[in-house]
Order: structure tokens, then C-alpha cells, then sequence
């Protein structure tokens, strides 16, 4: 046999694209019933795809969800009756948003220990730092706007830090 001095092996290819890659996009109506709803969703997906996701990190992202979808009910639905959830998966990160119509930008108010509500994004911040993630409010084409979460799935790996 001649050997050609390439050495043994195939020759390099592009790197195959994980299993559990790609992104899933589901709309629901600006009702109550759509936080449990979308919060079962995003739960099932990952584990359907066989998204390597510890507990805490499902229990982080599930809260995300419920937060996103429960401030887009409350305060969106008037102006976006249906909104949209989405769930993008790469190889090291999972991020997680949702999109509605309305076109203010909501802001994260200081935590008032005396009130029972109002720190809903306060807890999406705390939660994606601590994590190690990004998140961010970013306008649509539409007019409407998307906030969304991106976590690493391993602690200190790399996640997509905006559009």
C-alpha cells in the first residue's frame, strides 16, 4: 500500500450539527391559561430533544418562561391578543423569549419588599446572571417588541449576546 504522507484518517469535514439544535416557535392567546401552557411546552421540548439541561437549569428556564408570559398577558394583551414563544438551542446555550405587540418597552422596577407584584423582570435578570446568561428587550419589525434569555447550558459556556 502507498502511503501518500497525508497520514491515516479522512480527510477533516465540517463539524456535525448537534441533535438537539434548532430553534421552535409556538403562538397562544394573551390569556392566563397561556403561562402553564407555554411553561409545559418549553419543558417537554427540551426533553424531547434531549437538551442536556441540568434541573436548576429547566427550573431557571421555566421560571424565565412563566415570567415573560405572564408580563405579556398582563400588560400587552389589550394591544397583542395572541403572542409567541420561542426556543432556540445551539450547542452550548438555550434561549428562551417571547414576542407580543405591544410597543412600550417594559422596564425592571426596583424590588419593593411591600408590594406582591411588579418584579417579574427583576427575577428574569437575577436569574440569567447568575447563570451566566444574557437577556435583553429588543423592537420587532412589527412594531412590538421581544424579551428574551439566553443560558449556557454548562456553567461558564457561551451564550448569544443579542441579534
Amino acid at each position: 500500500m502507498d502511503d501518500d504522507g497525508r497520514g491515516p484518517g479522512p480527510l477533516p469535514r465540517e463539524p456535525a450539527k448537534v441533535p438537539y439544535e434548532g430553534v421552535w416557535r409556538f403562538t397562544a392567546a394573551a390569556v392566563d391559561a397561556s403561562v402553564p401552557q407555554a411553561r409545559h411546552a418549553v419543558r417537554d421540548l427540551l426533553a424531547r430533544q434531549g437538551v442536556p439541561v441540568s434541573d436548576d437549569l429547566v427550573q431557571g428556564l421555566l421560571l424565565i418562561v412563566s415570567e415573560l408570559v405572564t408580563n405579556a398577558v398582563r400588560h400587552a394583551a389589550l394591544l397583542s391578543p395572541m403572542l409567541a414563544v420561542e426556543v432556540a438551542v445551539g450547542a452550548e446555550w438555550v434561549r428562551v423569549s417571547v414576542e407580543d405587540d405591544h410597543p412600550y418597552r417594559p422596564t425592571a422596577l426596583v424590588a419593593d419588599h411591600g408590594q406582591t407584584g411588579g418584579r417579574g423582570l427583576l427575577l428574569v435578570r437575577e436569574i440569567t446572571q447568575e447563570a451566566g446568561g444574557a437577556c435583553d428587550v429588543e423592537h420587532t419589525a412589527s412594531g412590538g417588541k421581544v424579551i428574551w434569555a439566553a443560558l449556557p447550558l454548562k456553567p461558564n459556556g457561551s451564550g448569544p449576546h443579542g441579534s
